[in-house]
């Protein structure tokens, strides 16, 4: 399976992938964890780039394009050599659809266009951990107040688009997103992602 993982700044994605990797591994299941944008390291290179707090003039379309950019490599080197596994990926293409489309008010055809590899390669399942923008933004402002990247800074405003561009995702791809409540326990988010990756399995 090629399970997504979405939500916004602080939603705790990270932390549900690796518990989620440890108890998969535990039953023997062959498991990989990666993430973008990144996974590679062309595609890290890219990552470096696009979260640098210097390069706050990337303009709308060109941050896109990176992103884009960075999911093509990652897809040809880790994503479609593992599709017989089991993967854990920490974002994919409904990050450029919020982040991008929505936030940035490229609009979905725009993203759809550059990402046109990608759909070719869609998840079999996303999860999309909703937050308020606030409490994810004073999440990391208190887990990793020294290590914010580029788009950590960004307005609420900006963060407030981006979780409505999620949530219109969920509606346009119900079939395989489901919206997980981010205001609880990571144990409680994690008892409630297992229970449905489990009816997969």
């Amino acid at each position: 399976m090629f399970i997504t993982f979405e939500g916004g700044e602080g939603s705790g994605k990270t932390t549900l992938i690796a518990k989620i990797a440890t108890e998969l591994r535990s039953r023997s299941l062959d498991v990989v964890t990666t993430r973008e944008p990144g996974g590679s390291l062309i595609a890290e290179k890219i990552r470096s780039i696009l979260l640098d707090n210097d390069n706050v003039a990337i303009k709308a379309h060109t941050e896109a394009l990176l992103f884009a950019a960075s999911r093509a490599q990652h897809l040809d080197e880790v994503i479609i050599p593992n599709l017989h596994k089991i993967i854990l990926c920490d974002r994919y293409i409904d990050s450029s659809f919020a982040y991008q489309a929505i936030g940035r008010d490229l609009g979905l055809d725009f993203v759809k266009n550059v990402n046109s590899y990608a759909l070719n390669y869609m998840p079999d399942l996303t999860f999309y951990i909703d937050l308020d923008p606030k409490v994810g933004m004073q999440r990391v402002h208190n887990n990793r107040s020294n290590k914010k990247d580029r788009l950590d800074l960004e307005t609420n405003n900006f963060h407030l688009k981006v979780r409505e561009g999620y949530l219109m995702v969920a509606k346009l791809y119900k079939e395989r997103v489901i919206v997980i409540d981010g205001n609880r326990s990571v144990l409680e988010i994690y008892d409630e992602i297992m229970g449905y990756i489990d009816s997969k399995l």
